[in-house]
């Protein structure tokens, strides 16, 4: 999830959810609410689905097309970077990602994608290479030490995701110039310290993530 709060929103799904939306210095895409994963600790199965002023749940039928997101993003005008993030998997809509990531590489600006990692798992494929040349930095949420923690946590829809998760991030090294695994600090049962020896060994950066309060409460993983 993002640093900025999430408010709570009980009206449904929208058309008109944000496609993309800012954070500090950076635009951030939002091309789909589907996900691999049920995290306990994300704020959608809170109830949550507004970040800022950005109200991100979009149904399936309106997902936003290539030529949308790209439209989108532009009218944020100059950032920093640009961000594949929202509260879905954006590699769920790989062909619509490797899109609208060629076409903003047009303009200079570097390119994160924040994923699960398990887009070559639910791919069938090694989707890897793909990035090549599109995409500055891959921030994969490790989310924990081990793989029973990781399914507790996450619940994952296919077997082995844990496993594939590094495995990807292995493969992102070769193709990616900058790629980090994340955990979140302070989520019951996930040794911070541990995760970050698991990206020494995998040769790619580690970032601890706060766990916030999404709801200006207590925060309860359920």
């Amino acid at each position: 999830m993002t640093t900025a709060v999430a408010r709570r929103d009980d009206a449904g799904c929208s058309s008109s959810a944000v496609v993309a939306y800012r954070l500090r210095d950076a635009v951030y895409l939002n091309l789909t609410n589907r996900c691999t994963l049920r995290c306990r600790f994300c704020p959608k199965f809170h109830g949550l689905w507004t970040v800022g002023e950005a109200r991100l749940r979009l149904r399936t039928a309106d997902e936003p097309s290539v030529a949308t997101v790209i439209q989108a993003a532009r009218a944020q005008g100059p950032c920093a970077e640009y961000v594949f993030c929202g509260l879905g998997e954006p590699t769920t809509r790989w062909p619509v990602l490797l899109a609208v990531a060629a076409a903003l590489r047009a303009e200079g600006r570097p390119i994160r994608l924040n994923t699960d990692g398990l887009a070559s798992l639910v791919h069938g494929r090694d989707v890897a290479p793909e990035l090549a040349g599109l995409v500055d930095h891959v921030s994969i949420s490790l989310n924990a030490a081990d793989e029973r923690t990781y399914v507790r946590l996450c619940r994952p829809s296919r077997a082995g995701s844990y496993a594939a998760l590094l495995a990807f991030a292995a493969r992102c090294r070769v193709f990616v110039p900058r790629v980090t695994l994340t955990a979140i600090a302070g989520l019951e049962g996930v040794d911070v310290d541990a995760c970050a020896r698991i990206a020494r060994e995998w040769n790619v950066a580690f970032r601890a993530r706060p766990l916030e309060s999404t709801d200006g409460g207590s925060f309860r993983v359920r």
